[in-house]
Order: structure tokens, then sequence, then C-alpha cells
């Protein structure tokens, strides 16, 4: 009895009615896909600077990004990609013209300010480490 009944599940089981199959979803093909985006970060706190912007034309796609390197240089990256060419890139340093900060009188300094400008001379003080290769050159 105990065999029939396994038999009998198993057969059960083959017969048993199954989940209707997903149709699936067929995407339109685009033959010349064209996008085009760019963003730019620009953080005075930390001193993150960077950028980026592209575009694609069918199957060539052209962008190019930077950023602020930690020797105080501002790296860019041309780069290009094509079905005939591959990827090509094209990388430069840049020298950051970097403007002193305001130095203000103490005596014009009120007391709730204080803790302001101690963070603002201490963010400058953070980025003036960055620049500061930068800026002995463009000095001299």
């Amino acid at each position: 009895f105990v065999i029939f009944s396994c038999l009998l599940a198993i057969a059960r089981a083959g017969l048993a009615p199954h989940a209707a199959p997903v149709a699936a979803r067929l995407e339109e093909f685009d033959a010349v896909p064209q996008y085009r985006f760019g963003y730019d970060v620009a953080d005075t706190l930390t001193g993150d600077y960077k950028s980026q912007t592209e575009q694609r034309d069918g199957d060539t796609v052209q962008g190019q990004y930077s950023l602020v390197d930690p020797d105080g240089t501002r790296r860019v990256v041309d780069y290009t990609a094509d079905s005939v060419n591959g990827f090509n890139v094209v990388v430069r340093k840049e020298p950051l013209v970097v403007a002193a900060p305001a130095v203000v009188p103490a005596r014009y300094i009120a007391a709730p300010v204080a803790p302001v400008m101690a963070r603002y001379t201490a963010s400058v003080a953070r980025y003036a480490a960055y620049t500061a290769p930068v800026a002995a050159v463009v000095a001299v």
C-alpha cells in the first residue's frame, strides 16, 4: 500500500497544474541610442570638487571628468569610445588658482560669530593644505 501511494503521488505530481509561463516582455531595441548627462560637486567644507559630462550618439561615447587631486592640481580626463577606435583617454593636470582668504580684524568679530569664524578658518586651513604646493608656485 505504501509503494502504491508513493507511485500515485509521483504520478499526480507530474499531472499537477503548473503556473502559466510568464510572457517575456519584449524591449524595444534602440539602434541609435542617445543620451547626455552631467554633474558638478563643489563641497567647500571638505574640499571635494569634481564634475563629469558625457554624451552618446549611437556607438560613439564622448565625455570628460575632472577632480582635485591631493597634490593641489586639477586632473582632467577626456575620453571617447566607438566601435572603430575603441576606448581612448587623454589625461592632463592643471594648476589650481586659489584666492587668498579674507582677513577680518579681530575687533570686528562679535562673540556669537567667533565659533563660526573658527570653523571657517579651520576649513580654509584644510583647503590650503591641499593647495599649498600650487599656491607657492603661483606666488613666485
